[in-house]
Order: structure tokens, then C-alpha cells, then sequence
């Protein structure tokens, strides 16, 4: 969100203000940051609406948790509030991006230093999720999303009915679907 080092010890005397019940040191933190925290809401929610109530409930959590929580990096604690908030946000709305729709987001944003790592933990999270298949449903399952064969050929290729492929798919996909629908919101989450 906020690069440079150079916020740190102004926020540092503001954050130390404001555990004091000082109104205007958190008005000055709310002038700095509410539009950047704004802006990553919205960048990653495309609503703004949403966007406008998530920023300023991250901004009531901070008034109101002001004695509580220790602060030492505001700009990453805004960050981490942002994707939270997002988070919880998307989950109760249960709005996510598709598998394929994500991995392609990931591919096209091979300039970002994280969508490397990103794109390496959703292959650990699949490969996790496939190894909770039977061994025959991995097979199939690998078979028909991974190599893209269609179920004739895999039917032939292990010489099973094809009616059996696409029995052990339908169970595979019941199976994976909610883990999905989780990894896909969660991916979601960190990488926009």
C-alpha cells in the first residue's frame, strides 16, 4: 500500500497518540490512509460500495481497538486488514474467481513478485486436495484436467466403461468442489 520507510516514525507518533484517545491523531492517520485502503478494497472487490463500508469499518477497528492491538508497521497492518475484511466480505457473499479464470490472472501477472508464489501454493492446494481421491479418481481425475483427454480415451486408455470415468469424475468433483470454492477465495484474496 504505503511504500517508504519515511511514514514509520510519523505513524509511530501518531499510533502512540492514539492509544492516548487522541481524535486528532487518528484523524490525521484517517487523512493519510483512506484512500490507499480504499483503493485496495475496491481494486480487489471492483464494488464501491462494499469497498467505502470495508474502509471505513477497517478505520472503526482501529478507533475501537486502539488500547488493544500493538501496531508497529501500520501500512502492512492496513494491508492485512484490507484482505481480511475482503475476506469475510467475499465469503458471506460467496463470490469467488473461477479456477481457471485465476490461474490465467496469475499467469498474466508474472510481473508481480508474488504471483510466482501464489501460482506454487495453488499447485500445493490442488495437489493436496487430488490426493484426497481414491487412487482410480486421481488417475481419472489427472487424466482428464491435467493431460485434457476426453473420457473415451481415458475409458480406452485404462480399458474401463466409459459410463465408469464419468461415474469417478462426478464423485471426484463432489468431493473437491467446496475445498475449491475455498483455495479459489482465498487465492483471490491475496493475489488482488
Amino acid at each position: 500500500m504505503v511504500a517508504g520507510d519515511c511514514n514509520i516514525p510519523e505513524d509511530k507518533f501518531l499510533l502512540l497518540k492514539l492509544r492516548e484517545n487522541s481524535v486528532a491523531a487518528f484523524d490525521a492517520l484517517y487523512e493519510k490512509y483512506w484512500e490507499e485502503v480504499f483503493s485496495s478494497a475496491f481494486k480487489r472487490l471492483k464494488d464501491y460500495d462494499c469497498a467505502k463500508d470495508i474502509t471505513q469499518d477497517i478505520f472503526l477497528q482501529l478507533w475501537n481497538r486502539r488500547n488493544e492491538v500493538q501496531i508497529d508497521n501500520l501500512p502492512a497492518y492496513l494491508h492485512t486488514a484490507v484482505r481480511n475484511n475482503v475476506y469475510k466480505w467475499m465469503a458471506r457473499e460467496q463470490k469467488y474467481t473461477p479456477i481457471p479464470e485465476l490461474l490465467l490472472q496469475l499467469e498474466s501477472s508474472r510481473d508481480q513478485t508474488d504471483a510466482e508464489i501464489l501460482r506454487k501454493e495453488f499447485m500445493k492446494a490442488y495437489e493436496a486436495l487430488i490426493g484426497t481421491l481414491t487412487p482410480s479418481q486421481q488417475v481419472i481425475f489427472r487424466m482428464r484436467y491435467n493431460e485434457d483427454f476426453s473420457t473415451d480415451e481415458i475409458a480406452e486408455r485404462l480399458n474401463i466403461s466409459r459410463k465408469t470415468v464419468q461415474n469417478q469424475l462426478g464423485k471426484s468433483i463432489a468431493q473437491l468442489r467446496g475445498s475449491f470454492t475455498v483455495i479459489c477465495i482465498l487465492l483471490a484474496c491475496f493475489y488482488f
